[in-house]
């Protein structure tokens, strides 16, 4: 089965607030959406994060074209394809790109097996998958609001935004853990801190007993990282240093995470993330899924990505809960915190192609600056 024709849009889902973070505002989710043809009939579906203009470039310039007459089964080829198109040196140009058509070649692939990915990917580890209440403010009122919605909704697994400023911080961590009792707690500092700002708020926190804190220094300092984990019980996760397999490889050979946070649109599709989840495995890493708000497409792969994973046994990141809407009328639904693993061939989702349509726009806004600070802009390490 050969891929004919491959077609793809922008659409950009509004939040139902906005989103804080060190690193801006977003006020919705801009994702490509792919559809693909083939020569059996049958169609595949596909998206990926859009937070810069590099993917939908990509995409259009090097990722169709090559993809045009592929065996969906290709998807390792696809892949060294595009990156040997002059990407190899620009994997993380590429990687959200090729992400899109590779998970739709699995979604045909599925659909031709009569199988649902996971069937395909060695079966069902886990019968659900956890989800993570994700909260996003500097204010504390509002953050104990929003815990108790999730509370209220059964989560049994948080994670806080930090990154602001050193005394929010302490204060977000210590509301947040007298909010959730005994449960788990994730701290994500999206690489603000300094190396010594790290070390002395890393012991501030550990009153607060995390389950892990994340990106406390910026994204290529895997020596940092490292340094870290040997001078604090606080187990350290690295999220934007985990990009491309390259470079779950070198934070291993670095020994500088206890957890790694996979994306397959940052891994550059599904199937590198399975490879990337199994270096995590050889050596005992834990993993777990970043979530950029995904709609539906993303979130079934994500969902049969974690069921079929046996080291992916953390709750899985989302951003569910501030989508004002999605390409789906049926997209998959959270119980009491918990993801049912899709059991219908391929990705199993129905995309609505009039919401595509109702959605599609022809720019990203909103990802990282903040458009109520004009003169203010995001700086790693900020302090």
């Amino acid at each position: 089965m050969r891929i004919t024709a491959i077609h793809h849009a922008l659409v950009r889902i509004p939040f139902t607030e906005n989103i804080l973070w060190g690193s801006g505002r977003r006020i919705g989710t801009t994702r490509l959406i792919c559809r693909i043809e083939t020569d059996a009939g049958i169609v595949g579906w596909g998206e990926t994060i859009s937070l810069i203009t590099t993917v939908p470039a990509v995409f259009a310039d090097i990722v169709a074209k090559v993809g045009l007459g592929y065996p969906v089964a290709d998807v390792e080829r696809l892949h060294r394809h595009v990156l040997g198109s002059g990407y190899y040196h620009h994997k993380r140009a590429a990687v959200m790109a090729v992400a899109a058509l590779e998970m739709a070649m699995w979604d045909a692939l599925g659909k031709q097996a009569k199988l649902p990915l996971s069937s395909l990917w060695g079966g069902r580890w886990r019968k659900d998958v956890e989800a993570a209440a994700y909260l996003f403010t500097k204010d504390v009122k509002q953050l104990k609001e929003r815990i108790g919605r999730f509370l209220d909704a059964g989560y049994e697994t948080f994670k806080v935004k930090i990154g602001f400023d050193e005394p929010s911080d302490i204060e977000l961590a210590a509301t947040s853990r007298e909010a959730i009792g005994t449960r788990a707690l994730r701290l994500d500092v999206n690489g603000a801190w300094t190396p010594g700002t790290a070390k002395r708020q890393l012991e501030k926190l550990r009153a607060f007993d995390p389950a892990y804190v994340e990106q406390p220094l910026e994204l290529d300092d895997l020596a940092g990282h490292a340094l870290l984990r040997r001078s604090t019980p606080v187990p350290i996760a690295l999220d934007e240093s985990a990009y491309t397999l390259s470079d779950i490889g070198n934070i291993v050979r670095a020994d500088a995470a206890d957890v790694v946070l996979l994306d397959p649109h940052e891994e550059g599709g599904l199937w590198q993330t399975i490879k990337a989840a199994a270096i995590c495995e050889a050596v005992g890493i834990p993993v777990t899924l970043h979530s950029g708000a995904e709609l539906a497409l993303s979130q079934a792969g994500y969902i049969h990505l974690a069921a079929s994973i046996p080291n992916m046994s953390l709750a899985i990141d989302t951003e569910r809960a501030y989508l004002g809407g999605d390409i789906s009328a049926a997209p998959p639904a959270l119980l009491l915190g918990r993801f049912q693993v899709p059991d219908t061939p391929g990705l199993g989702v129905e995309v609505d192609e009039e919401a595509v349509r109702r959605y599609a726009v022809d720019s990203i806004v909103g990802a990282y600056l903040d458009e109520e600070r004009k003169d203010w802009f995001p700086v790693k390490p900020a302090y």
